[in-house]
């Protein structure tokens, strides 16, 4: 098939726009979350938004690759998620975005791109979906720690390493301040609440 008139080129554009509003979102969240002391959120946010914009850039890059013509404009019709309001309410969309990006969008286009030819592509949409799903994971992990104000107590014994200088502890519950540099445990690395989900 003629990749200026498949599908799997409108999808490819669906998917960077989408992925690069995800980036955007996660900033979003990280700057309420610096506004409300909580540079671990923050950071988590941040990592998050790295990812997202890397994903825009593979579905750029597979564009240009196939040879698509240099169009002024790729027309697109997709609904875009929208939620603004406090940190848990936004990481709960997050992470049902995330979720049906891995069990609906992703594996969808990677079908349609594999009907029309298109294996290579197939596969980086099956690959991102992957990763959607560790952000969704992740996503609601954090989500259900927040609100259960369950952030620094584990049922398991858990590496709580500050996000500042290094130093760890492994406890069932974090510290209140960090032993070496006395920051507040708002500076723990978030990257737990994935592992303490499994």
């Amino acid at each position: 098939m003629n990749f200026d008139e498949s599908q799997t080129k409108t999808n490819l554009a669906r998917a960077f726009a989408g992925e690069c509003q995800a980036g955007a979102r996660y900033q979003f969240i990280g700057q309420k979350a610096i506004k409300e002391g909580k540079k671990n959120i923050q950071m988590l946010m941040k990592d998050l938004a790295k990812n997202e914009m890397a994903h825009a850039r593979v579905f750029w890059d597979l564009i240009s690759s196939h040879g698509g013509t240099p169009d002024t404009n790729i027309e697109i019709k997709a609904g875009y998620p929208f939620q603004d309001g406090n940190i848990m309410d936004m990481i709960k969309t997050s992470a049902n975005n995330e979720k049906s990006e891995n069990t609906s969008i992703y594996p969808t286009f990677s079908k349609i791109a594999e009907d029309e030819g298109f294996k290579d592509i197939a596969e980086k949409f099956k690959l991102v979906a992957l990763v959607e799903n560790d952000h969704f994971m992740i996503l609601d992990s954090l989500y259900n720690k927040l609100k259960s104000k369950a952030i620094y107590k584990s049922a398991v014994p858990l590496e709580w390493k500050c996000g500042h200088c290094g130093h760890t502890d492994t406890g069932k519950q974090a510290y209140n301040n960090c032993p070496l540099c006395d920051l507040s445990n708002d500076y723990i690395d978030l990257s737990f609440v994935n592992s303490a989900k499994k």
